[in-house]
């Protein structure tokens, strides 16, 4: 009877240990929102980290920003 309780105990903590642990991991669907810049030559939007940036302009590509006229 004494080895249950010991069994029951055993599990009741692993449990709450493996409970605590996925309600404190970060979720990998959440993304961190990042600001979207237009590009300056053809007008789409994209992220800002994926854009190249030059002259205060962003650009999607580097064509773009080569072939950009002001």
């Amino acid at each position: 009877m004494s080895r249950l309780l010991l069994l029951i105990a055993i599990a009741v903590v692993i449990y709450l240990l493996v409970r605590s642990y996925r309600r404190n991991k970060p979720r990998q669907d959440e993304k961190i929102a990042e600001d979207m810049v237009r590009c300056a030559h053809c007008g789409v939007h994209l992220p800002k980290g994926e854009s190249i940036q030059a002259n205060g302009d962003f650009f999607c590509s580097a064509a773009h920003r080569d072939n950009h006229h002001v």
